[in-house]
């Protein structure tokens, strides 16, 4: 028998301490080199959207890599991208953790939808709000000591 599969995953990036710091200037510009880094690791980006201080992913991933090397190269790419561009201000830094949950093709069309509809969708709620309902619909194992990093200010 050939091998076959579809795995579709809800991917969710942070910045450090959920500051604002995409910048509308270049978010399409981020979109479209996180999209390169999904195809570079065999996947296919099927939607993307976000506002300043969180993006999502919905992606077809391959089923060679294990996907905590994609996710990591993405993080990884994308950060040291932004840092050398002319026109970011100051350091960009993603949360160290991330969010990854699998997604059933007949769900695939509200994901997608989900995620084009973040701007709108945030006029109403946080993101800490937006994240935590995610986990409780996921049902992940989780602490919530740990969930979102905190700045210690000195």
């Amino acid at each position: 028998m050939s091998t076959f599969t579809n795995l579709l995953y809800h991917i969710i990036y942070s910045t450090k301490y959920r500051k604002p710091t995409i910048c509308e200037e270049w978010q399409d510009d981020l979109y479209g080199y996180l999209g390169g880094i999904v195809r570079d690791q065999k996947g296919t980006l099927l939607k993307i959207g976000g506002v300043q201080d969180h993006v999502h992913l919905l992606a077809k991933l391959s089923p060679t890599i294990a996907i905590s090397d994609v996710l990591r190269k993405i993080k990884s790419n994308s950060s040291k991208w932004i840092n050398e561009r002319s026109d970011v201000t100051r350091k960009f830094e993603w949360q160290s953790g991330y969010a990854a949950f699998s997604v059933s093709e007949s769900q695939m069309p509200s994901v997608s939808e989900y995620i084009a509809n973040q701007a709108e969708h945030h006029r109403k709620n946080t993101f800490e709000e937006e994240f935590l309902a995610i986990l409780k619909k996921h049902n992940p194992e989780f602490d919530m000591r740990y969930v979102f990093e905190q700045e210690v200010i000195a």
